[in-house]
This record gives C-alpha cells, sequence and structure tokens, in this order.
C-alpha cells in the first residue's frame, strides 16, 4: 500500500504511543509450543521469548513473513494457543491461563478483528443477530442490544438497513465493517486485527485503514495490527515489532522501524515493497536478494534448515 500518511505517523509519535503512564497489554518472555509430529519427536517451538508491549490508544504493527509466528502471537493473547512460558498480562492481571469463564468476561475488553471477511461471519445469521450475539452472551436485554446495534453501525459508516440483511449481500470492505463493528460492539480496550486488509483490494484497504484510525481517534481502543505488509503497519502503528522465526527481531517507533531498519530481515522487508521508479525497482531487488543470501550463508553456518 502506497498512500500518503494519515495515520498516527502523520503527527509522529514517540516510542511510548500515546500512553506514558502504564501498559494495557505486557507480554514478557512469551513462549508457544506444539507437540512435534511423529514418535518421540521434538516440540516445534511457534514462539520463543518473545516480549511486547501496548499502551492505552496505541497501535502496535506485529510484521512477519507467513510463517513467521504473529499470528500465533495472536491467538495466544486469546486463548486460542497454548502458553508454554512465560507472562501474558491485560490490564495488569495474568491471563496467560485464564480458564473459559474467565476469557468470557475478559472479551468485553479483549476482541479480534479475522482475516478473511467471508468466512469469519455466519452466513445464515443476519448482521443484526451476528452484532447482538455477543451482547446476548453478555446479558444485555433485547431492547439494549437493539440499540447499540444501531450505534456500531453507524460507527463503521453501514446504513442501519443493513441489520436485517445476510453477510452475501455486502462487498468484501463492507463484510469487514461488519466484522470490525462486531469486535465494537462491546467497547473493547483492545483488539486484535489478524491481517484484517490483506483479502481485500487497495482502495478498499485504505477506507478500512482509515476507519481503524477514525474508530482509534474516537474510542481510544488499542490495537495490535498484524499484516504482512510494512507499507500497511507503517500507516496505521505507533510502534512495530518485526517477527522472525517465532523471535521479535527489531521493534521500535514505526517511522523508524519503516524507513531506517536496523536488522537485515527488516530491510529485506522493506525493499520487498514496490516502487514505481524502474530502476529504482531494480537496485532494491539486488540489494534484497543480496540479504537473503547473506541470510542463507548465515543459516547453514548456524546449522539451520534455510
Amino acid at each position: 500500500m502506497n498512500a500518503t500518511p494519515t495515520g498516527p505517523n502523520a503527527t509522529g509519535p514517540n516510542a511510548t504511543g500515546p500512553n506514558a503512564t502504564g501498559d494495557l497489554l505486557r507480554v514478557d518472555n512469551l513462549v508457544v509450543e506444539y507437540p512435534g509430529k511423529g514418535f518421540r519427536a521434538a516440540p516445534f517451538r511457534a514462539l520463543d521469548h518473545v516480549s511486547i508491549r501496548i499502551g492505552a490508544g496505541e497501535t502496535l504493527g506485529l510484521v512477519g513473513e507467513s510463517g513467521s509466528g504473529k499470528t500465533t502471537l495472536g491467538r495466544a493473547l486469546l486463548g486460542l494457543a497454548p502458553v508454554s512460558e512465560g507472562s501474558v498480562r491485560f490490564k495488569g492481571e495474568d491471563i496467560g491461563h485464564a480458564g473459559r469463564a474467565k476469557r468470557r468476561a475478559l472479551s468485553r475488553d479483549l476482541q479480534v478483528v479475522f482475516q478473511d471477511p467471508y468466512t469469519s461471519l455466519n452466513p445464515s445469521m443476519t448482521v443484526g443477530d451476528i452484532l447482538a450475539e455477543p451482547l446476548t452472551v453478555q446479558g444485555r436485554s433485547p431492547a439494549d442490544a437493539r440499540t447499540r446495534v444501531r450505534e456500531v453501525l453507524d460507527q463503521v459508516g453501514l446504513p442501519q438497513d443493513a441489520s436485517g440483511r445476510l453477510p452475501r449481500e455486502f462487498s468484501g470492505g463492507q463484510r469487514q465493517r461488519v466484522a470490525i463493528a462486531r469486535a465494537l460492539v462491546l467497547s473493547p480496550k483492545l483488539i486484535v486485527c489478524d491481517e484484517p486488509v490483506s483479502a481485500l483490494d487497495l482502495t478498499t484497504q485504505a477506507r478500512v485503514l482509515d476507519l481503524f484510525l477514525q474508530i482509534q481517534r474516537d474510542t481510544g481502543v488499542s490495537y495490535l495490527f498484524v499484516s504482512h505488509d510494512l507499507d500497511v503497519v507503517r500507516h496505521i502503528s505507533h510502534r512495530v515489532a518485526v517477527m522472525y522465526r517465532g523471535e521479535i527481531v527489531e521493534q521500535g517507533p514505526a517511522a523508524q522501524v519503516t524507513s531506517d531498519p536496523e536488522h537485515p530481515y527488516t530491510q529485506r522487508l522493506l525493499l520487498a515493497s514496490p516502487v514505481p521508479d524502474p530502476d529504482r525497482q531494480q537496485v532494491r531487488r539486488a540489494n534484497r536478494r543480496r540479504l537473503i543470501e547473506a541470510q542463507a550463508e548465515q543459516d547453514v553456518q548456524a546449522g539451520v534448515a534455510a
């Protein structure tokens, strides 16, 4: 995505983000392991001692290629991946091993927007029922639920008659707006956004990203914004963390990490973004190839399969 920055970095946030008084989310030395395949196989370590912080009203962009562990981190925060070691603290409380009842209570403040709006919405339910369901689970009355549904539809820019329609009647961008409305309906403090614009065309991406920014300005919600696209996280994030093979290899203010990265892997991600000048693009490809070859040589020397 190549666009003039209109997000947090248009005003140049500092390294601590909007909230300098404390962390809404604090993850320390998080390890996630899955059983190995085969008899006596060693466990597969998906996350290796990952630490991040997110303040109130702040967006942390989490970027990396497929298989880097970024989605696993989001799932661990939501209780969908096992925490083997380390701690996950939300609003000062350890939620790494929270049970079902605790997770249900947490859902008021911790929500998710998934990647694919075509599969994340129940096709047999109307939009109104989809949005009202979390409210009903939390014990809200039908009248309160209807009022809140009208509010969030307006908040995400959908007409009120959307409430009586099915997801298949909407475009991809509109469906993602429905998914965002569902995440907003309980007025959460933090939303995990798992590649929420990657299935959309570039024009729709820009509109949805601007919607995320407007919602943050209006409500003060925080985001963990997961993406493989460095341009997208530059547009929306206050700070950026870069994941490679289950580890955070670089972390800092978005403007710094996305324009002058220190780690070779982040440099490769930056060079992968296309530029309109063909001569510059050719130079970038050559530089990226050089970095890939250097990394492959280091992996061989370290005994890691490239």
